[in-house]
């Protein structure tokens, strides 16, 4: 116990801090990877477990229970936080990837609708839960754990390879999925290889367990256990010890939701912004986002070393900056990539009646069945307000007056046949090299932003808290934040390009909530040189 009345402890060898950043960090690689394979595999997945006839209704159901995963991780950083400030940081995390891998290869077992029904999606609804709990519990647990290790003055260097290891099990998920792809016929990989990443899981669970039982406790929890300053209940402490309640806002709005939605938009809406409105070849996207994250990781090490130079909070709010400004072109710029994606806005639709329901479906109105038809294809559209149902590019337009819009196996082609034109048989492409070159720069770009924003954070969180209910207090904000802000971002974004026809329209969503959090943290963070919660208790 120190001079403040602080729990300390000695500070672990070298090889000792090696042992727990590389376990620590495997770990969180295999938890992080069962987690993202459900959204790297959401073509798949939507049809198998959420047929309805309708490709984009279809989606937004796979990306709602996506965001069922999310929206349990706070109660499973309750849960778990509980346990990790009463019974230890290591036996936690042990529970949670556990759990993670066991649920994970269930979601490869489970029958397709076709063959059980409803139960199916019932069934990868109730497992994306116990995914959303584990993951609720693995963060802080991996977090804390290497933060208790590290000393000060390079604590956010070492924490900062936990944050590199979350995109380490994005770049794993996509890289399972095509070493599986390419090994299996195309027939194959449709019938039954899309089972095979989720079944792995059980080999990684395995080398996790076997890592992670070689840790011994954390050094200041069994400090505080010696001392007897364990708390009693560390959910109930965390919103009662001085000062905390404003450390959880700030940490929960200027904090976690910012770099999440940076995160996921760099990872989930840059993939599907190549394969949807960029129409390349799912391999070729994977392949490019892949290589364009797995080069990002260094960005968030070198955020980490910084912000122990500098502070935590000046990475964090610079991120912020520079993902306003810079968002919107990094998208702009792959959507340059080629003439022939859709990302070029040609058509209109006008007419009365022209409003349009993702979530429908089929539409009520005939407008609202070609908005639907658009939707379904990624192609953007215009709508605007006329006396007689019509469509074009620039100033024509035809009548779909006497189109026959009733049949939805027939209406493609009623309308193509109108126009005189082919319109939703969009070929995928594969990219050139320049093409490539310029969609990995813009991903680089946002791995960039990610990682000034997320690469300390841990640090920062660790910091913020004191050590009796560290791993409450900041697993709490932490999984709302990220669970909520970040984990719907993929059905919010989805449903705006949807509605309006603009595949970038999604990204104001991202905006708004960077703003908002670069407000609350420039308010709410502390600058200054990194120091212990000790040195600011209060």
């Amino acid at each position: 116990m120190n001079e403040q009345g602080v729990v300390t402890a000695a500070e672990p060898s070298a090889s000792e801090i090696r042992l727990v950043i590389a376990a620590s960090s495997m770990g969180t690689v295999f938890e992080w990877y069962d987690f993202f394979i459900y959204g790297a595999l959401g073509s798949i997945l939507a049809k198998a477990f959420f047929p309805s006839g309708n490709a984009t209704l279809e989606t937004l159901l796979f990306w709602l229970v996506f965001a069922v995963g999310f929206g349990f991780r706070p109660l499973g950083a309750i849960l778990f936080g509980y346990l990790g400030d009463r019974l230890g940081r290591k036996y936690t995390f042990l529970v949670t990837v556990t759990l993670m891998g066991i649920a994970t290869a269930g979601v490869g077992l489970v029958p397709s609708a076709a063959t059980i029904g409803w139960a199916a999606p019932a069934l990868v609804i109730l497992l994306r839960i116990l995914q959303g709990l584990a993951l609720g519990g693995e963060y802080g647990g991996a977090a804390i754990y290497v933060a208790e290790h590290s000393p000060p003055g390079r604590r956010g260097f070492f924490t900062s390879f936990i944050q590199a290891s979350v995109v380490g099990g994005f770049v794993l998920s996509l890289l399972v999925v095509l070493t599986c792809k390419t090994m299996l016929s195309a027939d194959q990989w449709a019938a039954w290889g899309w089972r095979v990443p989720f079944i792995l899981s059980l080999g990684l669970l395995a080398v996790s367990l076997w890592m992670r039982m070689k840790l011994s406790e954390s050094p200041v929890f069994k400090a505080m256990k010696e001392a007897g300053e364990v708390a009693v209940n560390p959910f109930v402490e965390s919103f009662t010890y001085p000062g905390n309640k404003r450390r959880i806002f700030v940490a929960l709005f200027g904090v976690a939701a910012g770099l999440t939605v940076i995160f996921y938009t760099a990872m989930f809406s840059g993939l599907a912004f190549v394969k949807n409105a960029l129409h390349v070849q799912d391999t070729y996207a994977e392949g490019i986002v892949g290589l364009g994250a797995a080069l990002g990781m260094v960005f968030y090490l070198m955020a980490g070393s910084w912000s122990d130079r500098v502070g935590r909070k000046k990475p964090i709010v610079i991120g912020y900056v520079l993902t306003l400004l810079l968002l919107f072109p990094a998208f702009w710029l792959m959507g340059s990539t080629t003439r022939t994606s859709a990302t070029q806005t040609e058509w209109t639709i006008r007419g009365p009646d022209c409003s349009y329901s993702p979530f429908a479906k089929e539409q009520p109105t005939r407008c609202g069945k070609v908005l639907g038809d658009f939707a379904s294809a990624g192609i953007p559209y215009n709508v605007e307000v006329a006396a007689e149902l019509q469509m074009g590019r620039g100033d024509g337009a035809v009548s779909l007056a006497d189109v026959d819009l009733a049949d939805p196996k027939t209406r493609k082609a009623n309308l193509e046949a109108v126009m005189g034109k082919p319109i939703f048989a969009i070929p995928k492409i594969v990219p050139s090299l320049t093409q490539g070159l310029i969609i990995l720069v813009a991903i680089l770009v946002l791995m960039a932003l990610s990682g000034a924003t997320y690469g300390s954070v841990a640090a920062l969180l660790a910091e913020m808290f004191p050590p009796k209910v560290r791993y409450s207090s900041m697993s709490i904000p932490y999984h709302i934040g990220s669970g909520y802000f970040g984990g719907f971002l993929p059905l919010i974004s989805s449903y705006i390009v949807a509605k309006t026809g603009n595949p970038y329209s999604g990204l104001w969503y991202t905006w708004v909530v960077v703003l908002m959090a670069l407000i609350v943290g420039w308010w709410g963070l502390r600058g200054g040189p990194p120091s212990d919660f000790a040195d600011d208790a209060t």
